[in-house]
């Protein structure tokens, strides 16, 4: 049997005593650092072999897991923090199992998205998550106002180095949109900055950001701070360089109103409902 096992994001408390056991058990445990691993095991009194598994050397590893699974073992798979497969090696093993039916399960605990978003106070009803966002500009932009005109909550990980930018870029988008950064989960300097885009961006410019990230963005639904209509047309054209039907186009996409609806606001034509 394989598992994946959820280890402690950051205060080793958390690991549950169903993990314990399980890793206790195996005959090895596949972990992408084995001295970070190491610290955990020792902890715990737990006594068993570290093999490496990381996104180096994933790819090549699965062949001989998949024989050892065959052959009767069982294994786990843990990473640094938080649940195998979310941000970090599993897919490409699981994918392999599911192909030749070999069975495995997962053994639940610790993931810093889902404990971000109930602290966010965001609705949890309906939310997304993005895993890290694209690196390149182009992609980036993309991926923030398809976050803006979404309904529910979005989380998303980021870096320290790359937060300030991340943050610049939604503010050219919409400067007045809720989020929240949930920093240092578990630890000693846990924190919660909650505010508009420019409000938490003016502060971390003075305060630079440290630590695990995670981003959280609020809905659309949830969001009523926009400004009229052609106040926002021309925020976007300036900000964004975009065109006027460009424009359009994305405005009527991130508030959820009919194009032709903002179009005829954008040129000035009578209301047809009022004929």
């Amino acid at each position: 049997m394989l598992y994946f096992i959820a280890t402690p994001i950051g205060n080793l408390a958390d690991i549950t005593y169903r993990a314990v056991v399980t890793l206790k058990k195996c005959d090895y445990i596949l972990c992408e650092d084995t001295r970070h691993s190491k610290h955990l095991l020792t902890t715990y009194e737990i006594d068993r072999p570290l093999v490496s598994y990381h996104k180096f050397n994933e790819r090549k590893r699965i062949q001989f897991i998949l024989d050892d699974l065959i052959a009767g073992k069982e294994i786990a798979v843990i990473s640094d923090a938080g649940t195998p497969c979310i941000c970090d090696p599993g897919e490409l093993l699981t994918a392999a199992c599911l192909e030749q039916n070999i069975p495995f399960t997962v053994i639940p605990g610790p993931n810093a998205a889902l404990m971000a978003l109930t602290l966010s106070g965001f609705t949890s009803e309906r939310f997304q998550f993005l895993g890290f966002l694209p690196k390149t500009q182009k992609s980036l932009i993309q991926t923030l106002q398809e976050s803006l005109a979404y309904e529910g909550t979005t989380i998303v990980y980021e870096s320290p180095h790359r937060l300030i930018k991340t943050l610049q870029a939604l503010e050219k988008l919409h400067a007045h949109q809720s989020i929240v950064i949930a920093r240092e989960l578990t630890k000693r300097h846990e924190e919660c900055l909650r505010g508009t885009v420019k409000e938490v961006l003016s502060l971390l410019q003075t305060h630079p950001p440290r630590g695990e990230i995670v981003l959280l963005i609020k809905g659309s639904e949830q969001e009523k701070t926009w400004p009229e209509i052609p106040l926002h047309l021309e925020q976007l054209q300036k900000e964004m360089k975009l065109s006027l039907a460009d424009a359009i186009k994305y405005l009527a996409q991130l508030r959820g109103i009919p194009k032709r609806e903002v179009y005829r606001i954008a040129h000035n034509l009578p209301d047809p409902s009022e004929k």
